[in-house]
């Protein structure tokens, strides 16, 4: 299937992460989740549905809104060159909420609550732009699922990782058996896991004298680890998607995205 020196080196790297994806929980990771879940079994059910509602109105804000400020998928270019500006797009994004975490973190405890929706706001709209670099319509309710889907991979334990990845395999099948109304989401548990996963290095940013430089670092890696995320995601996209082309028969090979 590779028809360059690039494309078998991404396939090497797409193996190695699907690997990684497919992982079973360690012994910490399981003594992990247990104590977040029984921390999370101390905090009335009201305030978990709050939680939820407030996650899931600020996600689909973003999702809903997002959509009129990205531009539009990207021209017929070859992966190595969508690559090269997916790579430079998410150094930008990468600085942004460096700083956005920096200066929320030196403001105090207050000011730093803000840095919550900040943050999210950075990471969703930097995922419209990696899909429509890589030449996904993101006006297409389908594929801002697919943007949820990379957000869970990025922040979730081993166990519900695992899960979610194997949603998205073979996603260009699976995409066309989606529920219509996004309400049909499982909001209860994105908030979660992405709460559990980021609560500690968060609450740091908030202490006094630390809370700037810790804001600035954590921002910093939660963007790069998001970024690495979906690009693998798309990269397997694409290998799917070369494998249903090369199969098709006889006939025009439609433009890989």
């Amino acid at each position: 299937m590779p028809t360059s020196a690039y494309e078998t080196q991404i396939l090497q790297e797409l193996h190695a992460w699907q690997q990684q994806m497919l992982k079973s929980p360690s012994l910490l990771n399981h003594l992990t989740r247990g104590l977040q879940q029984k921390v999370n079994s101390y905090i009335p059910e009201k305030v978990h549905q709050a939680i939820t509602a407030t996650i899931k109105q600020m996600i689909r804000a973003v999702l809903f809104g997002a959509k009129h400020t990205t531009g539009k998928p990207a021209l017929p270019l070859t992966l190595e060159e969508k690559e090269a500006a997916v790579k430079q797009r998410i150094e930008i994004y990468k600085k942004t909420a460096a700083a956005e975490g920096g200066l929320t973190g030196a403001a105090g405890f207050l000011l730093g609550l803000t840095d919550f929706p900040l943050l999210l706001s950075i990471k969703l709209k930097m995922l419209f732009d990696i899909a429509s670099l890589y030449g996904y319509p993101v006006d297409d309710y389908r594929e801002r699922v697919y943007l949820l889907h990379i957000f869970q991979l990025a922040f979730s334990g081993q166990q519900h990782r695992r899960e979610v990845y194997l949603q998205m395999v073979d996603w260009e099948t699976k995409k066309d058996l989606l529920p219509q109304d996004i309400h049909e989401f499982d909001w209860r548990n994105l908030q979660q896991e992405y709460r559990d996963y980021i609560d500690i290095p968060k609450m740091a940013q908030m202490i006094p004298v630390i809370g700037a430089p810790v804001g600035a670092v954590v921002n910093y890696r939660l963007l790069q680890k998001l970024g690495t995320t979906a690009m693998n995601a798309y990269r397997m996209r694409w290998k799917e998607q070369s494998t249903l082309n090369l199969s098709s028969g006889p006939g025009p090979t439609p433009l890989l995205p």
